[in-house]
């Protein structure tokens, strides 16, 4: 028989300062997770170290390895060991000048059950993810494991409808969003609350919108900027204030569990498999969707 219930685990880290460092961090933090009963467990975005893409530097492409590599040994071994699915997040480097972005899942057995190559690459103050990330090649398409159909999408995708509604689709049972996001800490407290806001509404959203559960797994902690050059002097910007806040959401944007904005914690929550069922028979959205008429959703704008 189906399971009807899943606990899972979301992993909410700050950076420990190397690749072996925080993986050995996130080794006794899934440790823990499956003791408390975890079966899934989601890390937050490119786990492995800092976020390093707050400028541009040829150097950091040394960070990069390939998939399978060392990490996705690492990680491998950790999902046998403790028995759950594991989604890990790690800058893939898949040819001399070609890198993605990409998440790695692994089944309760150490196999990699697939992955999934980061679709919309942000260029933003703080964010220069275009100088190092190509745009994903694989695809709007879920990964099967042995606990459910997984919709794997990473942060910047977070903001798109069409992302999650493709995973929909394509018949993902759960979203989930390992995330590296947070504050300039040079904006005042009314833009913090408002952006803050608006990724959780954006996630709600997509949960609504395709009754299905979301997963979402943040960093916390700051993290200083490296040096810049601006107007012809080296001039340290204000970095990022990581803003935690991992959640669990049922399908109808509920609040399932959410943690802290400044703390690292393993968030448990206990997953209702049935409840996108019921939901999607009295808002069958996916129903009375008018395929016929989407066609403009092709372009970029409608001149």
């Amino acid at each position: 028989m189906k399971k009807t219930s899943l606990p899972v685990a979301l992993i909410q880290e700050r950076n420990h300062g190397d690749a072996d460092a925080n993986l050995s961090v996130i080794e006794q933090r899934v440790a823990e997770a499956a003791k408390l009963g975890a079966k899934l467990v989601l890390l937050q975005e490119l786990h492995n170290g800092a976020y390093f893409c707050q400028h541009e530097s040829v150097d950091e492409f040394d960070l990069a390895e390939s998939i399978p590599g060392p990490s996705t040994e690492r990680l491998g071994k950790l999902a046998r060991q403790h028995g759950v699915v594991l989604v890990g997040s790690l800058f893939e480097r898949r040819a001399a000048g070609l890198y993605h972005n990409t998440a790695v899942v692994f089944d309760a057995d150490g196999s990699m059950a697939g992955k999934y190559r980061k679709m919309h690459i942000p260029d933003d103050p703080g964010f220069h993810e275009k100088f190092y990330f190509t745009p994903g090649d694989l695809g709007f398409t879920p990964i099967d494991t042995s606990v459910g159909r997984l919709g794997v999408l990473v942060c910047w995708d977070q903001w798109y409808p069409e992302a999650a509604r493709l995973m929909a689709l394509a018949g993902a049972e759960l979203l989930l969003y390992p995330t590296a996001i947070g504050w300039d800490p040079d904006d005042d407290q009314a833009e913090k609350d408002r952006q803050r806001s608006a990724w959780i509404l954006s996630h709600r959203g997509h949960a609504v919108a395709n009754g299905l559960p979301v997963l979402s797994c943040n960093r916390v902690g700051h993290e200083q900027s490296p040096f810049v050059l601006r107007q012809a002097q080296d001039e340290r910007l204000s970095g990022i204030d990581f803003w935690g806040s991992t959640h669990v959401l049922g399908p109808q944007g509920e609040f399932l569990a959410e943690a802290s904005t400044d703390s690292p914690e393993i968030l448990m929550c206990e997953i209702d498999l049935q409840r996108s069922e019921q939901v999607r028979r009295i808002w069958p959205f996916l129903r009375d969707r008018r395929i016929d008429a989407y066609g403009d959703l092709l372009k970029r704008y409608r001149d």
